[in-house]
């Protein structure tokens, strides 16, 4: 009985340290990319530019895998989360954890963000917190479509660009396939967010993940934008959690079809490699 006890209690000490683990890499992400959104949006283009959002993001993205990815994987995308489960990888209490510490982290991200730069919203708005207009600031914290975007658009963009997101991972990843050395995969998953932006955010702004999206979304309607941010855009809001689920799991159906199915296990690779060193000697 006190083993039993003792393993549970390992296990969910194990629990609770990846999901902090996944708190912290979520939080370092969101901090450099809501943070870089604001001093362009409030600095009004004279203290960055989009390209400058593009980069805050991407490095955002390599320290965040970094500090978590020894603990947890850094999945800090609930998507991959999502599809981790769903590919039996994870059980559903390491994907309850893991969800909620990455919704805890970019929540308090946004919450850093809003106090860091009080002062310069106040000035910026008035006073008026507003999701469109003139003035409108509610899109420091979350992404909103490009007003000529129809909502099917919308969904596209968001899907092929976690598409992208998820093949490029699995990419920098398979170790069966031609994976980058560990310590390089924080840094490359960062460009590969980069260059997402770069070529798939015009339309939306590329929140490729719910995680990044849904929390400040609910923390700006705390903090005094209401709920227009939930029914702006023909309740724009849910995109950003559907599509990148979706795109995330088609896009590990597309990896698989095309590669993973094909290679062998990593032990059959390796025998193999011994077996021909043999014979060539």
């Amino acid at each position: 009985m006190l083993k039993k006890a003792k393993k549970v209690f390992r296990i969910r000490n194990s629990t609770i340290r990846k999901m902090l683990a996944e708190a912290l890499g979520t939080f370092i992400l969101m901090v450099f990319g809501l943070s870089s959104v604001a001093q362009v949006v409030l600095g009004k283009g004279n203290s960055g530019q989009y390209l400058s959002i593009n980069m805050a993001f991407g490095i955002g993205v390599t320290l965040g895998v970094y500090a978590a990815g020894g603990v947890s994987g850094a999945h800090l995308n609930a998507a991959i989360t999502i599809t981790q489960w769903v590919l039996g990888n994870i059980c559903w209490t390491t994907l309850v954890a893991y969800i909620i510490g990455q919704f805890l982290g970019s929540f308090m991200a946004a919450a850093t963000v809003f106090a860091l730069y009080y002062d310069a919203i106040y000035d910026y708005t008035n006073g008026s917190l507003t999701v469109s207009g003139p003035t409108a600031t509610a899109m420091i914290f979350s992404t909103y479509p490009a007003p000529s975007v129809s909502l099917q658009g919308a969904f596209f963009t968001e899907f092929l660009a976690t598409v992208m997101l998820i093949l490029g991972v699995l990419v920098i990843h398979d170790e069966k396939n031609n994976a980058a050395i560990k310590g390089a995969q924080p840094m490359l998953t960062g460009l590969l967010v980069l260059g997402i932006g770069l070529g798939m955010g015009l339309n939306t702004g590329y929140a490729i993940n719910p995680s990044r999206d849904l929390p400040p979304r609910i923390f700006t309607a705390i903090a005094g934008w209401g709920t227009a941010v939930f029914t702006a855009d023909h309740s724009w809001w849910w995109i950003p959690v559907a599509a990148p689920i979706l795109g995330s799991l088609f896009g590990v159906l597309v990896y698989q079809l095309c590669i993973d199915f094909h290679n062998h296990p990593v032990h059959e690779t390796a025998h193999e490699k011994e077996q021909a060193d043999v014979e060539t000697s």
